[in-house]
């Protein structure tokens, strides 16, 4: 259970990294949009109510239980330093350094930056990762969970399928992917690029378990993260978003999946995130 305290502190917290992508991206003139603000209440979520990270109340890489996040869709990095901003891995005023020369927050997460498990950019291949890590994990007899966050578009890719396949194979219960389903990609509708539909038949197809969620509804996220940390087979989380998610102009909007408002946008954009 979430009380209502908990669900109204992390509403909040979702407030405020959707007006921290906004300033990133405003910045630097470049990043994306559209998909960090569809994934923002899945990656709040998760952080701050799901995963251990943590030993002791300090952050360290030295603790070896702590659960492992892939950004499989990597180039939503904003809404992933923004998190990473308010658990103390970096120091706020970092974030205003994003995508500018020399910083350790890369268009895409590098190792760099405190806080990121793996390097990840290239679409596809961010399930494929998280087996070999939930493998690993599993032969260390370690108790600790891998969380994957895939982009609907990317999972037209071929590659995603062999991990798909190859995670129940070795029962890889450790693993939970969950998808940000905001049918949009950008070339415009997955439907119209290449059908997605149905997706959670697809995927219990091939073995898994599947949990059908409002990815934008807290308790919803919190519910089925928790289920899934108890399931004896690997566990996808299918979150049915907005892309652009509490900005009126870029919800549902392709157009918004990579391009960075002008001075008017960003601030009419603030205003509706006040």
């Amino acid at each position: 259970m979430i009380s209502d305290n908990e669900i109204k502190a992390l509403e909040n917290l979702c407030l405020e990294n959707r007006r921290h992508i906004l300033e990133m991206v405003y910045q630097a003139q470049s990043g994306h949009i559209g998909g960090s603000l569809s994934s923002c209440e899945i990656m709040t979520v998760l952080f701050h109510k799901c995963m251990k990270h943590s030993l002791k109340g300090k952050l360290s890489a030295d603790y070896q239980d702590r659960d492992r996040f892939v950004l499989s869709k990597g180039h939503v990095s904003p809404i992933y330093y923004s998190v990473l901003a308010q658990l103390g891995f970096i120091k706020p005023s970092e974030l205003k350094t994003f995508r500018k020369l020399g910083t350790r927050l890369q268009g895409h997460p590098s190792l760099w930056c405190p806080g990121i498990e793996v390097a990840t950019g290239s679409l596809g291949q961010g399930l494929s990762m998280a087996c070999g890590i939930a493998m690993s994990l599993k032969l260390d007899k370690n108790p600790a969970n891998v969380f994957v966050l895939l982009g609907d578009g990317e999972i037209q890719e071929g590659n995603v399928w062999e991990a798909f396949m190859q995670a129940p194979h070795r029962n890889l219960n450790n693993l939970v992917a969950i998808i940000d389903r905001n049918r949009l990609q950008i070339d415009g509708a997955t439907e119209d690029i290449k059908p997605l539909d149905n997706l959670g038949a697809k995927l219990e197809a091939f073995n898994w378990k599947v949990i059908e969620i409002d990815g934008h509804n807290i308790c919803e996220i919190y519910d089925a993260i928790e289920k899934a940390k108890l399931s004896d087979i690997p566990t996808a989380i299918i979150a049915n978003t907005i892309k652009g998610k509490g900005v009126s102009f870029m919800e549902n909007n392709a157009g918004w999946h990579g391009k960075a408002p002008n001075k008017e946008e960003y601030e009419k954009a603030m205003i509706e995130l006040r």
